[in-house]
């Protein structure tokens, strides 16, 4: 039988990662409402194409969500995890035990919004919010 792993700090992804996504949907949302606007009530294949593409820039910012609330870092015991997927989950661990090193990388963006990129091993999870106290708890 399997052992319950203790879990000594759990997050998830900094929502920085959700602004390049955000951005792009509200660009598709924008220009579908344009288009929309532009067919009334005389070009209306406009107006249905700007529908489509309005509709297709939700869509992007559902799965951007989606993606960023179902991806947890996970530090337990004498683990470091990342877990991902809606559809299907997928689980990416690195052993921490002594010796082993954790490293974490801040630009000065990341300093500033109080995120980093923490590499273990041959896991590197980019937007980790609070890197330093990832650190401490794993120490």
């Amino acid at each position: 039988m399997r052992r319950r792993r203790e879990v000594r700090y759990e997050t998830r992804r900094h929502g920085v990662v959700l602004a390049r996504p955000l951005v792009r949907a509200l660009v598709l949302v924008g220009g579908g409402i344009a288009l929309v606007v532009a067919g009334e009530p005389v070009a209306w294949p406009l107006g249905v194409a700007g529908a489509i593409l309005a509709a297709l820039g939700a869509l992007a910012a559902l799965r951007a969500v989606l993606a960023w609330d179902r991806t947890k870092v996970v530090v337990t015991e004498n683990e470091l995890l990342v877990v991902h997927g809606v559809v299907r989950r997928r689980t990416a661990a690195v052993e921490l035990g002594p010796g082993s090193a954790l490293e974490i990388e801040q630009s000065l963006l990341g300093r500033l919004l109080g995120y980093g990129t923490v590499l273990a091993g041959d896991l590197e999870i980019p937007y980790v919010p609070d890197p330093r106290r990832l650190r401490r708890v794993a120490a």
